[in-house]
């Protein structure tokens, strides 16, 4: 586009011309919100795009760089190039300043690995291009009708965002230690106040005890849908001070009485281990297997969810507005939902990250193969977890929650 204004200009363009030609190159209806599929595949090749993403996960870089980026070039003409980063957010920042400044075009990044806050942050700030999700061809695999997908921790999507992965909070045990394990958040609390001492959490604002609290916080709501929409400030008020007022009277049940919480979820993990609790949890529902394959667990742990479900998040990718290559980041959005990329994602030996995918909208054969994937003995199926899944709460809720819980309950005793 550049060569070819700079040639109409020192053509001798007419100044009407010109301005229509402006228009139409700037247009945020035309060029990769419009062009046919096939027209975006053309103008995508040759293109670099910039992936902006944390790379603080091995396996994901291997997956990215040892499996994605090559075939995205040989298929596509797109080189794919990872920009690690430590923290979106810093991202999101800079392409503020970047539009404050005026920069409508030529941005560093052309895709981003976000959700929750810095998806909320950049979309309500103009910062992302599209809607486009909805033009991918792939997305007829996704199930849109997910809260869990459908918002990103209450944030309607709205086609800003394509899903490329989830996480989904499970249950983890020793089913020697505990055959029967709770079946409802209700049975587990009562299972607490029978067992004192055999469980504790982490301490928010750790992601992994934030969600605990999460859980509580929908338990005591009788709730979930309500607070993906205009929920009142009176009724999170009275939610929360019964979550608060819940976890300060379970704390002396828990391990150490509650007078100290894990710092984090591997110190938990550790807990779990030793014998010290009866239950962990984890954001990962592999994760369990993958501890008895590397000697951490013994074979008889296993895992569960609840009946009214555990708290799924699904992360996403957004193409910043001044994306200097939107074309590209669209196709490499699009292969990331294929069958084969979200197969080959979903093999703990290359990564193990759940599906983004509903398994029902694949065809037999697809199924069959992801149904074949080599699968830990504490690993739940796919169907299984997908059938019971929660939306994570809003994030302004998600802080709050956390801030409650650190004045009501560490420091409320």
């Amino acid at each position: 586009m550049k060569k070819m204004f700079q040639k109409s200009v020192s053509g001798g363009l007419r100044p009407w011309l010109l301005l229509l030609f402006l228009a139409a190159a700037f247009s945020p209806a035309r060029g990769a919100q419009t062009d046919s599929w096939e027209t975006l595949l053309r103008r995508a090749r040759g293109q670099t795009v910039d992936w902006h993403m944390w790379g603080g996960f091995p396996s994901t870089n291997a997956y990215l760089n040892g499996f994605v980026a090559p075939r995205v070039k040989a298929r596509y003409g797109i080189r794919l190039r990872q920009v690690p980063v430590t923290d979106i957010a810093e991202v999101v920042s800079k392409i503020l300043v970047e539009k404050q400044a005026g920069k409508k075009t030529g941005g560093k990044a052309d895709l981003l690995w976000i959700n929750g806050e810095n998806f909320r942050t950049a979309k309500r700030n103009g910062l992302l291009f599209g809607p486009f999700a909805h033009r991918l061809p792939n997305d007829r695999y996704v199930d849109w009708r997910r809260l869990s997908v459908k918002n990103d921790f209450g944030e309607k999507v709205e086609g800003m965002e394509s899903p490329w992965g989830s996480a989904q909070v499970v249950m983890v045990y020793d089913r020697q230690r505990t055959p029967n394990p709770p079946e409802t958040m209700a049975d587990f609390l009562s299972w607490i106040r029978r067992h004192p001492g055999r469980f504790t959490y982490p301490a928010p604002p750790d992601f992994t005890g934030s969600v605990f609290v999460r859980h509580i916080f929908y338990h005591v709501a009788q709730d979930v849908d309500y607070w993906q929409g205009n929920w009142s400030e009176a009724r999170f008020e009275e939610a929360a001070s019964k979550t608060f007022r819940l976890l300060k009277d379970l704390a002396p049940s828990l391990w150490r009485q509650g007078k100290t919480y894990p710092e984090n979820p591997e110190r938990l993990s550790q807990l779990f281990a030793d014998g010290e609790v009866d239950f962990t949890l984890s954001y990962h529902p592999a994760e369990a297997s993958k501890k008895i394959n590397d000697g951490l667990y013994p074979d008889s742990v296993r895992t569960f969810v609840f009946k009214e479900g555990t708290i799924t998040n699904t992360h996403f990718l957004a193409i910043p507005f001044n994306a200097q290559d939107k074309e590209g980041a669209m196709v490499v959005a699009n292969f990331l939902l294929s069958p084969e990329a979200q197969l080959k994602k979903a093999d703990p030996r290359v990564w193990g990250d759940f599906p983004a995918i509903d398994m029902q909208r694949l065809d037999p054969a697809w199924r069959q193969k992801f149904a074949r994937l080599p699968r830990g003995v504490a690993t739940l199926p796919d169907a299984v977890l997908q059938s019971r899944q929660l939306p994570e709460p809003p994030s302004e809720i998600l802080i709050r929650l956390e801030k409650g819980w650190e004045k009501h309950v560490l420091k409320g005793r």
